[in-house]
């Protein structure tokens, strides 16, 4: 995997997404940050790798679900390629995603969303949340 674009934009500021996460972290939920994620895209984890996706558009889009010690399931995704390496070192792929279109298309309230899990700037979104998150971008 290359990152052309890490987690700084070329003058050393953080990338809008995770600017807006770190707005989150230190003062709590807020539109404006809220609807900056909203229109982002993130990293999706390829589950079992890249010989597993033969055609990635002719398959539908295959959630990475991780199942934590409490029983919650979670699906990752990631700002960056850095700090989808930084918490999934094992990592071989992924897919550029919208977050619109994930959110839009959430299937279930028993997942929850975690974007850059492992990061301080970590935010947690429960399923209803995360498709409320497809209407914030208008989409």
């Amino acid at each position: 995997m290359t990152d052309a674009n890490p987690n700084a934009n070329p003058n050393g500021s953080l990338q809008p997404a995770q600017a807006a996460l770190h707005d989150i972290a230190e003062h709590g939920d807020n539109a404006a940050a809220l609807s900056t994620l909203a229109v982002s895209e993130v990293l999706l984890p390829v589950p079992g790798g890249p010989e597993e996706e033969a055609e990635p558009e002719a398959q539908a889009l295959q959630l990475p679900v991780y199942e934590q010690e409490d029983g919650t399931r979670l699906v990752p995704v990631f700002t960056s390629e850095v700090r989808l390496v930084e918490a999934l070192p094992d990592a071989r792929s992924y897919r550029v995603v919208p977050l619109a279109v994930l959110s839009s298309s959430w299937p279930s309230d028993d997942l929850t969303l975690s974007i850059d899990a492992g990061n301080p700037d970590t935010l947690t979104i429960g399923g209803p949340g995360v498709r409320a998150l497809a209407g914030l971008s208008g989409a």
